[in-house]
């Protein structure tokens, strides 16, 4: 059983930075996509980034790109996001979640939340302005 557990959520203000860690357990990340979601009150699950197994290539969401950095320690079993310039439209629960990699499939296939099989227990991130 494979358990995630998300870090380093907090209250911060516009413009500032926060860094996100998910550590996992019970297997290593091989052969793993891993995905950043979030999920603001009265909002829907939305994708924020991933990155691949296959060459580590990574991928943003629209609203996040050139403001957040998702990285992979695969000797620890630890994914980050990097979160600077935030935004009070940032402010949301912040989801892990890994899924099973496969290079038939695209980049954006790995979007969908349907895609993953575990998830951590998320991680408030509150951004005042």
């Amino acid at each position: 059983q494979v358990q995630l557990v998300e870090s380093g959520g907090g209250l911060v203000q516009a413009g500032g930075s926060l860094r996100l860690s998910c550590a996992a357990s019970g297997r290593t990340f091989s052969n793993c996509v891993m995905g950043w979601f979030r999920q603001a009150p009265g909002k829907e699950r939305e994708f924020v980034a991933l990155i691949r197994w296959w060459g580590s290539t990574t991928y943003y969401a629209d609203s996040v790109k050139g403001r957040f950095t998702i990285s992979r320690d695969n000797a620890k079993n630890t994914m980050y996001l990097q979160m600077n310039s935030l935004k009070p439209e940032d402010t949301a629960v912040y989801y892990c979640a890994s899924g099973a990699d496969s290079r038939y499939y695209s980049g954006d296939y790995y979007y969908s939340a349907s895609r993953y099989n575990y998830w951590g227990q998320g991680t408030q991130v509150t951004v005042s302005s």
